[in-house]
């Protein structure tokens, strides 16, 4: 006797879902082609996934595109990749606009070529008041460091007399992270099988709940994002709470 398909509870979808893209390199190797094949068929993956996290009503979509270390990789594959962030922000724009995606980056931003900055800053400011959903891409982005220049410049401001010590709290904190206008986030995808985070988003990960799948980046499609939401709605939430808790608050 088969079990009936599970199906997705629209009023427990996770509101902030990241993903760690991996598999790229390895996908292209398997079908004997550059690293930088596998990243160009990436983006179908990135479509379908931020379009069907639209539809179930996912505010925010966080993808780690690009992260600090990745500046170590082969110059002809870094160059690659920012060209092809610049021609993918241009070519897709009018799909942003139409379907209402409000684009944001978080990283340090200012490490990109120019063209790349330039054409992401155009991006966010023509897609700003789209509100259907949030897409963020971290490009040159690593925890760490962001978690040190928070506290540089929570420090410059007590030194200056700007704030006492005694009133740093998280929201201080968030205040001064690249993600200060997210929520934090709940479900945190990484495909290809790899079971880390890889300095992405520590500080915002507090209480995520954590999703691996063996399937390589490229092949990631809608019927995945469906599994791994159906797996985080099956998890029990207590953020420090015993279930009875969370049971009575229900």
């Amino acid at each position: 006797m088969s079990s009936k398909p599970q199906s997705i509870n629209l009023k427990k979808i996770p509101n902030h879902i990241a993903i760690i893209m991996d598999g790229n390199g390895r996908w292209a190797k398997q079908k004997g082609m550059q690293r930088v094949f596998g990243h160009k068929n990436a983006l179908t993956a990135i479509r379908e996934t931020a379009d069907y996290a639209s539809e179930l009503g996912v505010g925010y979509l966080t993808l780690y595109a690009f992260s600090t270390e990745n500046w170590n990789r082969p110059k002809f594959e870094v160059d690659a990749l920012m060209s092809l962030l610049v021609t993918t922000l241009k070519k897709e724009l009018p799909e942003f606009m139409r379907k209402s995606v409000k684009v944001n980056s978080i990283g340090a931003i200012d490490q990109l070529p120019k063209k790349a900055q330039k054409t992401l800053k155009e991006v966010i400011e023509k897609t700003k008041n789209n509100t259907k959903i949030t897409l963020t891409f971290a490009l040159s982005y690593g925890a760490r460091e962001e978690i040190v220049n928070a506290i540089k410049n929570i420090s410059k401001k007590v030194v200056n007399k700007e704030l006492e010590i005694e009133k740093i709290d998280e929201k201080i904190i968030n205040n001064h992270l690249y993600t200060f206008n997210l929520p934090d986030v709940d479900l945190m995808i990484r495909t290809s099988g790899e079971q880390r985070i890889s300095n992405f988003l520590l500080w915002q990960m507090a209480y995520a709940e954590l999703y691996f799948t063996d399937v390589l980046w490229p092949d990631f499609r809608k019927e995945h994002l469906f599994n791994a939401i159906i797996d985080y709605q099956n998890r029990e939430r207590r953020f420090g709470k015993t279930s009875e808790q969370i049971d009575s608050n229900e």
